[in-house]
């Protein structure tokens, strides 16, 4: 059975930057698509980003492009999510997600697409 783990969250000024890790185990995801969600504060979970397998795609969502970077370390089994010039509606719970086996090239935005997640790592964003 894969586990995913979430590590990095923390309390941060608007501005200030963190880096979220997504630790897999039980197997190897090499075929995996790998994703972020985030869940704020009484609303609905919603996609954040998500990067293929083979790394040559990669999909943000609008309220994140050119501040947050997904990437992926297939030899530690790990995925990373370097969140720069936070802003307060950044703050939620983040989950990350993957995929049992997809494309090379392939990613969702949809939840009902993956089959592992994580419990999430809370980021909070102060103004």
């Amino acid at each position: 059975q894969v586990q995913l783990v979430e590590s990095g969250g923390g309390w941060v000024q608007a501005g200030g930057s963190l880096r979220l890790s997504c630790a897999a185990s039980g197997r190897t995801l090499s075929r995996s698509t790998r994703a972020w969600f985030r869940q704020p504060p009484g609303k609905e979970r919603e996609f954040v980003a998500a990067i293929s397998w083979n790394s040559r795609t990669t999909d943000y969502v609008d309220s994140v492009k050119g501040r947050f970077t997904i990437s992926s370390d297939d030899r530690k089994n790990t995925e990373h999510l370097q969140m720069n010039n936070l802003k307060p509606e950044d703050t939620a719970l983040y989950s990350c997600a993957a995929t049992s086996l997809s494309p090379g090239s392939y990613t969702s935005r949809e939840e009902k697409d993956y089959n592992y997640w994580g419990r999430g790592t809370q980021v909070t964003v102060s103004s």
